[in-house]
């Protein structure tokens, strides 16, 4: 079984910065692909970042200039450093994960989520 656990999320003024991290933990193989989603109040889940294993990283349009993603290999984990903070970019924030687990299945696991609200 593979656990991504979420934290860093909370509330902050408009223009502040937050930093979310994910740690990924359990019976890993490999970790691939890693990512940050957000689903605001009444929306569909959408994709704010993705970095791959060997450090290719992509952003939607709406945060490039303001978000940064990173992972540490080393230590199973990925960040989102989110600058310049919007009342729009508040949402829950799920950690995401392609993980390759010991058994040699290659399956998408999801975090529980994180709050991020930003006020004007």
């Amino acid at each position: 079984q593979v656990q991504l656990v979420e934290s860093g999320g909370g509330l902050v003024q408009a223009g502040g910065s937050l930093r979310l991290s994910c740690a990924a933990s359990g019976s890993i193989f490999s970790l691939n692909t890693m990512g940050w989603f957000r689903q605001a109040p009444g929306g569909q889940r959408e994709l704010v970042a993705t970095i791959s294993s060997a450090g290719s990283t992509n952003y939607a349009e709406s945060v490039k200039g303001r978000f940064t993603i990173s992972r540490d290999n080393a230590k199973n984990t990925v960040n989102l450093q989110m600058n310049t903070l919007k009342p729009e970019d508040t949402a829950v924030y799920y950690c995401a994960a392609t993980v390759t687990a010991t058994s040699l299945k290659t399956n998408l696991y999801w975090g529980q989520g994180t709050q991020v609200t930003v006020s004007s």
